[in-house]
Formats: structure tokens, sequence, C-alpha cells
């Protein structure tokens, strides 16, 4: 089975992206350099093509009722309007299948953004739910309808205003609206959320239309920006990706709570979802593993720790790296661990050992790895 193709994929090329695959997709890894999008996200704006990422609609009268049962933050507090996450999905051994973000549109009727690598899963997992709980959800796919624009950085605020755009620009962080307009552009959902850390809007649009908005966007100043600069991106923010931070199998990963994922995921006065029993026992009984950063040593810069590395204190291995990469903010090689809690000391010097043996001296650091 051949690749997966974005609905955007003319524009990208005719922009001159290099492409690569992620999660099954065919998407544009960076149109210039990592380093350089990376950069305009972080000091002015830049744009990204998400569309590989999942689109659910949910509807009818039982959604509340699989939403709770499945996810580890009570969506019930939810307004109309609001985007509420991100929340965990787990499965009986507490181990995370998803992390999503959710759009109250009514009681009835929810969006939600699985990821990419899951995204079918999660729609059947929701429909078996749904069945098994004998309640009346309609799930509808809606990938093929709309294409999923981010705009991030500093100065993103000031690019919509300038569209037009003001009813965005007014939007408070995870608002949201539904059938409104930018730069002549008619968009199905505005939000003003995103996941690299910066201010930000992510819009759910036609192909056609999403087009329009994007060199309109492009017409403003705000670079066309890459997979690679969102994955650098979320590793200085300590935000985690299913597979390397996470996934299912307990032999490889730890129990969700080892994650720290903080930004209130999970809620412990929530009773019966899913995996309750499970992360319950893991909280009285203590983590073994905690997620914490690792930032190189100067002398190391370059190094870059890659997922699977090892982590050593005075030739004991403590941990292993999930995600790495090279911090254009801080100028060195960053990246995200599982650190064995009788070793998890923030400020101590750690080494990091490649499969071929070579060391690079780094220190434990909480997240964000970066000062805003």
């Amino acid at each position: 089975m051949g690749l997966r193709v974005l609905p955007l994929e003319e524009l990208h090329e005719r922009l001159g992206a290099t492409f690569g695959e992620f999660a099954g997709w065919r998407v544009p890894m960076y149109y210039t350099s990592t380093i350089e999008e990376h950069l305009a996200v972080r000091s002015s704006a830049g744009i990204f093509d998400i569309s590989h990422m999942g689109r659910l609609r949910l509807r009818g009268a039982g959604v509340l009722e699989v939403l709770e049962k499945l996810y580890t933050k009570r969506l019930s507090k939810t307004r109309e309007g609001w985007m509420s996450g991100p929340t965990l999905a787990l499965n009986e051994y507490a181990r995370v299948k998803d992390d999503e973000m959710f759009y109250k549109v009514s009681d009835e009727e929810w969006l939600v953004v699985p990821n990419a690598a899951v995204a079918d899963e999660m729609a059947r997992y929701i429909e078996e739910w749904a069945g098994r709980l004998g309640v009346e959800v309609e799930v509808e796919d809606l990938r093929s309808d709309y294409a999923l624009l981010a705009l991030q950085g500093p100065e993103a605020e000031r690019v919509v205003e300038e569209l037009g755009g003001s009813e965005i620009a007014s939007l408070k962080p995870l608002q949201f609206i539904t059938n409104t307009s930018l730069a002549g552009a008619e968009i199905y959902v505005a939000s003003r959320s995103g996941w690299t850390g910066e201010d930000g809007f992510e819009f759910w649009i036609s192909p056609g239309e999403a087009v329009k908005l994007y060199e309109a966007l492009l017409g403003r100043g705000v670079k066309p920006v890459g997979i690679a600069s969102r994955d650098s991106l979320r590793i200085e923010m300590g935000f985690v990706l299913g597979g390397h931070e996470y996934g299912e199998d307990p032999r490889v990963f730890p129990c969700a709570l080892s994650l720290r994922y903080g930004l209130g995921a999970i809620d412990w006065k929530k009773t019966g979802f899913v995996g309750e029993p499970a992360l319950r026992a893991c909280r009285r009984e203590g983590v073994r593993w905690v997620r914490l950063g690792i930032v190189m040593k100067k002398k190391y810069a370059r190094f870059i720790p890659r997922q699977g590395y090892k982590i050593v204190v005075e030739d004991q291995v403590v941990g292993w790296v999930t995600s790495g990469t090279y911090s254009p903010v801080r100028k060195r090689g960053v990246g995200q661990a599982y650190i064995d809690t009788r070793y998890a000391i923030l400020g101590e010097p750690v080494e990091v050992v490649s499969d071929k043996g070579r060391r690079g001296e780094a220190k434990l650091e909480d997240f964000p790895l970066i000062k805003k």
C-alpha cells in the first residue's frame, strides 16, 4: 500500500518542499532548512500543513457517555465553543493509546483530532465502545473534507488581524468558532491552539479554500514550515509523541503516570474510565521511571540524543532516550528520556551513549527545555 497524500501536495511541491514519510503519509519535511523554519516559528510566524492528523466528528445522544468512559479527563465540564485537552485514552494496562484534543460544538456534537498513526484505530475504538455501552454515536472521518493548517508564532495574531480576521484574533486560548472566514477563505473551524509552545491558530478548511488561505499567509511573510521542525519545536517544549514517549505495550512503555503529562490530562476525581484500575495501582505503588529532559553539554553540542540511546551514570544504565533533536534555540542537542527515579535529580550530569558506543555529556532538566 502506497503512502497517503496530503490534499495540498501540489502546493507544497510548487514551494520546493523536500518530502518524507510520517505515519503512512507523504509529508513536507522542510522547504529551506529545519533550523530556519524552527526559528521562524519561535520569532515570527510559520504555517504548517498538518492534514495527516485525524479529524473526527462525533454526533449523537451517547457521545459524552462514550468520551467519559474512554478518556482520563472529565470532558463533561467543557463549555460549548471551547476545546478540552489534552487528555489520554488508556488501555487496560494504563498505557497510552493516544493523547487528543476535543472541541465541544454542542452536548451531542464533538470534534476530535487523533494522532496520525492511530486515527483509523481511534475511530473504530470509539464506535466499538458506543456499541458496548449501547448508546448512539455517529463517527465521521472528515479528513477528505477538510485540510488542517496551523499558523504558529508570536506574530500569528498580527497576521490574522491584517487579513481581516478580527473575530479569530479575539479568540482566547483553546476557544474556537465555526463557519468563519479569513483572507476571503471560508473556514469550518478556527481555534486558538497549537503544538509548538507559541501563540497560534489552527484551521479546519476545505482543500480549495486552504490553498487560498495558505497563499494569503505567505503573502504576509509567513514562512512555510515542515514536519521536521514541528518535531524539534515539540521536543524543546517537552510535548510527547506516540511511539516515542508513549505506546500501548507494557513491555516497552511505562505506566501513563511516568509521562508526567500535566496540563490536567488526568482527573483523579474521575472514576470508571478504561485503564483506571491499573493507573491507580501505579499511583499507589509508585513509578520506576519518569520522563525528563536532557540537554547536551556545550562540548557535545552536536551530539544528538536519538531514540533508544542509553542514559548512563557511573557506568550504570539509568534510562533511555525517547526523542532527540538539535535545538536551534539552545544551540545543542536536546531530548526527552525515561530516567530511573533513583537517579532523576534535576541538574545532575549524565552520559548519553549511542548505539555505536559514542558518549556525550549531558544534564537532566525539566520541561520546557527553552525559556519563554
